[in-house]
């Protein structure tokens, strides 16, 4: 009897002695995707948009249905988990989907309050709600975030720069700090 007969004959007896539930064999599940982790950088963390086309799939890997496609290079979107050359990224509205790290960067964009429907946001010329306003951002104009220092952060536009409240923008984390 061969190592192999020996095993199928061992299996047999065990379930017999413990019935046949016993003979379902399930193969060791795959780690879930969220298990891995490719970068070793802290998860979530907000990057932006590098393309001016970028399409979000349901899944990692270029074999996944397009979900939706952004057409803006810029956008700030937060990476909540990675797999392989993959992240999948939520955006302002909440939307999650995967995308390919090479259409990410590392560089720091926000959104002007995206939750407000017509309130501008104020854009002062320090980052102290008594100095003089420069101007009003309307909801969801696109920023450069400079700096941070967890209550302000100072960002430009291209026709603009300032201090704006940081709980004002999203694409950075409340108290985080940017340099």
């Amino acid at each position: 009897m061969n190592v192999l007969s020996r095993m199928v004959a061992g299996l047999r007896w065990l379930a017999v002695g413990l019935g046949a539930a016993a003979l379902v064999a399930m193969p060791p599940a795959a780690p879930p995707v969220h298990a891995q982790q490719t970068t070793g950088l802290p998860l979530p963390r907000f990057v932006s948009l590098k393309a001016g086309r970028v399409n979000v799939r349901i899944g990692p890997s270029n074999e996944h249905a397009v979900k939706w496609i952004f057409v803006r290079a810029g956008l700030p979107v937060e990476i909540v988990q990675e797999f392989e050359n993959w992240r999948r990224i939520r955006d302002s509205s909440g939307e999650e989907g995967w995308v390919y790290h090479g259409l990410l960067s590392g560089r720091r964009t926000a959104l002007v309050a995206p939750w407000q429907n017509a309130e501008p946001t104020a854009l002062y010329v320090r980052g102290d709600a008594t100095s003089t306003v420069k101007a009003t951002l309307a909801p969801n104009v696109v920023v450069q975030v400079r700096e941070c220092d967890g209550q302000w952060c100072e960002v430009e536009g291209p026709s603009f720069a300032g201090f704006v409240e940081q709980a004002m923008l999203w694409g950075v984390y409340p108290d985080e700090t940017v340099h």
